[in-house]
Order: structure tokens, then sequence, then C-alpha cells
């Protein structure tokens, strides 16, 4: 599979003056919530209404989805209110009922895409369908996984194709659901730049308060579109309460994101300046993350050292970083003067730490 222009044609096609969005429930719980949260969204930038019908979740025992009752519900919101519809499927049989109740947009999931086997079976089932068809990334930041993935629909003779970026499982606890991992998406990027990219503020978060800020980075990094689930009473939502928006704080959110426009060669580059700092923006957001992890384990010496009465610094074992830092650094680009520096400031840094713990 090689980038064409041609893979963006399905997106290009709707001539939208803002981001792709995609929005609704996380969950299809009741038809009269179905449309209800339809109706609210119907005269808003969303394009597409999604809902899960099937929802395998990480255990079992938990709301896992009404199923194929639930695509009834999704045509009568395409009866009712003219909005294109989406959900997710996760095999054949799942497809077969979607495609039979005309589902405009399919997407597969992260614990789908996981799979080979599960995405050829998906493949087999939409071979040379028009439909759109999106990919999650799967849940463990593979980038040729990804790519495998969608490469599989595309050799079935799907061409109307994209990829959404919702994060990916982490064993550390940080402050998102899904850590964003953003460098892989921008690498997604670069290798097809014309596959579009949507972006699930939603699942990389799981915090509603979140989401604004995830949005405005994915937009700053060019990505195409967002997928926000939306519920008119979250709290209460059936399935990943926390992470939903009502309909209003959506507008609101569409409202208030800083959307970068490409019309002109001034605009091109202010738009690809944004985009180079956002990509440092994150870097610069991962060193400060490291950093401190790397600080948590000097306090973890320090309370070793304290047992033990062993001096803080030790002069032979920082040596030995410093001198393999500096020939890693000279690999990299890095000036010896910088990373001395760097380094120094680290150590010191570390030597506090590890003093607050001994004299604590």
């Amino acid at each position: 599979m090689e980038n064409l222009k041609e893979m963006r044609s399905w997106l290009d096609d709707m001539k939208l003056d803002h981001p792709l969005v995609i929005a609704g429930p996380c969950s299809a719980e009741t038809e009269e919530q179905v449309l209800r949260i339809a109706n609210e969204l119907k005269d808003t930038d969303v394009n597409y209404f999604r809902a899960g019908i099937w929802k395998p979740r990480t255990r079992p025992g938990m709301f896992e989805g009404v199923g194929a009752l639930g695509l009834k519900w999704l045509q009568k919101v395409k009866a009712e209110t003219g909005m294109k519809t989406c959900t997710e499927v996760a095999n054949a049989a799942h497809v077969k009922l979607a495609l039979e109740h005309d589902v405009d947009l399919l997407w597969i999931g992260a614990r789908s895409t996981v799979s080979p086997f599960i995405m050829q079976e998906i493949a087999d089932a939409l071979e040379g369908t028009d439909k759109i068809v999106l990919v999650k990334n799967p849940v463990n930041p593979d980038l040729a996984l990804w790519l495998g993935g969608i490469e599989r629909l595309y050799t079935a003779g799907v061409k109307n194709l994209g990829a959404i970026h919702r994060g990916f499982s982490t064993y550390e606890k940080t402050k998102y659901r899904n850590i964003p991992e953003w460098q892989l998406a921008i690498e997604f990027q670069n290798k097809f730049p014309d596959l579009p990219l949507i972006n699930d503020p939603s699942h990389i978060t799981g915090n509603r308060e979140m989401i604004f800020d995830v949005s405005q980075t994915a937009l700053d990094l060019n990505f195409d579109g967002l997928m926000i689930e939306t519920h008119y009473d979250p709290d209460n939502a059936w399935s990943d309460a926390a992470q939903q928006v009502t309909p209003a704080k959506l507008i609101q959110i569409m409202r208030d994101l800083k959307i970068r426009k490409e019309s002109d060669s001034e605009a091109e580059y202010t738009s690809q300046l944004s985009n180079l700092r956002a990509q440092i923006d994150v870097l610069d957001s991962q060193l400060i993350e490291m950093l401190g992890k790397r600080m948590k384990i000097s306090d973890g010496i320090g309370s070793l050292k304290k047992q033990k009465n062993v001096a803080v610094l030790q002069s032979n074992r920082w040596n030995q970083i410093l001198g393999a830092m500096i020939l890693e650094g000279e690999a990299k680009g890095l000036s010896e003067e910088f990373v001395l520096k760097m380094f120094k400031a680290i150590h010191q840094e570390s030597i506090n730490h590890q003093e607050k713990i001994i004299n604590s």
C-alpha cells in the first residue's frame, strides 16, 4: 500500500469548512436515548452520528451493548434527522448486519486491530464495499500492526479508508486513560499523509475535562477530524460515563477550537510552523514526564542509601553515566557542551532529591 492523493477523496468530497466530527453516545442504550441525542446534534458541526451497538468490554459482566436491535435505531436516526450513521464492527457477522441496515461508516476497534486474524475476517466481509471504514490503532503502540490492518482492507478493495488515533494501553498510571504517544501518530502521518486521520480524545483521556486540550493538540498536528462521545446525561451513561460530554458542551468545544486553514502560501507556512511547534510541545511534555519518573527513582535510591548510611555522591557512577551520555549525545547530533550542561543539571536535581530524603 502506497500513499495516494485519492485516499483523501471521500473526505475532500464532503467540502467541509471544519474538521470532520463524529459524535454520539458511547453505547446505544434505548431508542429514546439514541433519537434524543441525534436530534440535539443534527444542526451542529457533527457529520456522522456514532453509537456503539456491540460493546466488547475488558471484563465480562458489564453492559456489552444492545446488539442488532440498535441498528434499527440508527436507521430511525437517519430517517428523522438526515444524519449519516456509524458504528463499530468486530467480526464478519457485525459487518453483514451493519451493511444490511445501511450504516454509512464503520470503524474497527483497538481490540480488533490488534489481531491480524480478525482484521482479515473483517476485510473479507467488506470486500469491494464503498462504505467508509476507519481503523483504530491497536491497544499496543505498534505502527506496523496498525498499518497492516488498514492494508488488509485496502487489499480487499476497500478504498474509502481512514484511521482513528485513540491512544495506547499502558501499565503505568498517567493522567490519560490511554497514553496518546503522539510521536507514533506523527510517524503515521509522515508515512501516509493523505490517509485521513481522526483523533478520539474521549478514549485517550477517559475524562471529559481533558477533551478540549487533546482535541486542540490533534488539530495543531493536522489531524483531519475528531470522534467525541456525547450523551445528554453523561454521568448516568451505561458505559464510559466519565469521558462523555453533553451536546451543548460539544458545540462549545467546536466553537473554541482553533482551526488552522491552508488557503495560501502564508497560511500554509503558518500551518506547517504550528504543526512543528505542536510536535515540540508533545516532546517537551514527554521530557518533563520522563524527568519526573527519573526523580522518583532517585527518591528510591535516596531511601536505600539512608537505610545503609551511604554517601549521596558516588563519583565513579556519575563519571560512567556522563561518559556514556556524551557519546550517545554525539551520535544524535548533540554537542558535548550541551550534554554536559543538561546532565549536570539533572544530576544536581537528583542529588537534591536524595539529600532531602536522607535529611528528612
